[in-house]
């Protein structure tokens, strides 16, 4: 049995009972609120505007076949063009031995897989060049690439010099997660001169979370020197610190432009 004290009224009661009510009133708003509010968010960032994306080709040469493939595509990559753009033809100096670094543009997918239909009926292309290529190749690599939406890419300011490809492998979270950083990053190189960015590009597929920079230098003599000032800048140095936090990897390559290149 309870006590009747317990049960009468006290001058206290309605603080109580006004207390109980706000508190109420108070996880009822929060509760509307997490149900408004989406838990998950599905987008990465910003997306992608247009229907062009950049095809990357690494191959791996035989060493002692390198000389002969490169003789071989000098002579016959006309036989290629002919299907699709070239963007760029480079061979590794730093960053790997004995390899070629290409992109090849597309306008949609459907392009691409029309373009490698006509290929496999091409005669000329099947027996003046691939059916000889391969045999020269230890390996091949591809990934589909996007221009960042700030980043377009651009023709370096003259013929000659060299390029670098730096390739970065990023924490998983996506363009959400770290897109501001890298831009930041590449942007604090770029506008100062410490190098000039010919484009920026994200994978679609291959290495997911991955993003490159492509940048145009006088001679790797000029990179190294910019490579050193821009050491001692405090605008790169703090982008690059906001940005290694969500690094995973990086590598580079340093390379020269074919002579049948369109980036010469």
């Amino acid at each position: 049995m309870f006590s009747e004290d317990l049960c009468r009224p006290t001058s206290q009661t309605p603080r109580l009972v006004s207390s109980l009510f706000n508190m109420l009133s108070i996880r009822r708003v929060l509760l509307r609120r997490s149900l408004r509010s989406p838990q998950v968010h599905l987008s990465t960032g910003s997306q992608q505007q247009h229907k062009t994306f950049y095809e990357f080709r690494t191959y791996c040469i035989h060493p002692d076949q390198n000389s002969a493939f490169l003789k071989l595509t000098n002579e016959k990559i006309r036989l290629r063009t002919a299907h699709s753009e070239l963007i760029g033809y480079w061979t590794v100096e730093y960053g790997g031995l004995n390899q070629v670094f290409h992109i090849w543009k597309y306008d949609s997918y459907s392009q691409r897989a029309a373009v490698r239909a006509a290929l496999g009926r091409d005669p000329s292309w099947i027996s003046e060049y691939i059916s000889k290529a391969l045999p020269m190749m230890s390996s091949q690599d591809n990934e589909v690439t996007y221009a960042v939406p700030w980043s377009h890419l651009q023709r370096p300011p003259q013929e000659g010099g060299v390029y670098e490809l730096v390739s970065y492998q990023m924490r998983p979270g996506g363009p959400a997660v770290w897109g501001h950083a890298f831009q930041a990053a590449v942007t604090s190189h770029d506008a100062p001169g410490y190098g000039k960015l010919l484009g920026a590009f994200h994978n679609e597929f291959g290495q997911l979370n991955r993003v490159h920079a492509l940048w145009w230098f006088e001679s790797a003599d000029q990179r190294a020197d910019v490579r050193h000032a821009s050491h001692t800048d405090s605008r790169v140095v703090g982008a690059v610190r906001d940005a290694v936090v969500h690094l995973h990897s990086q590598n580079n390559k340093l390379m020269f432009p074919c002579p049948f290149s369109p980036m010469k």
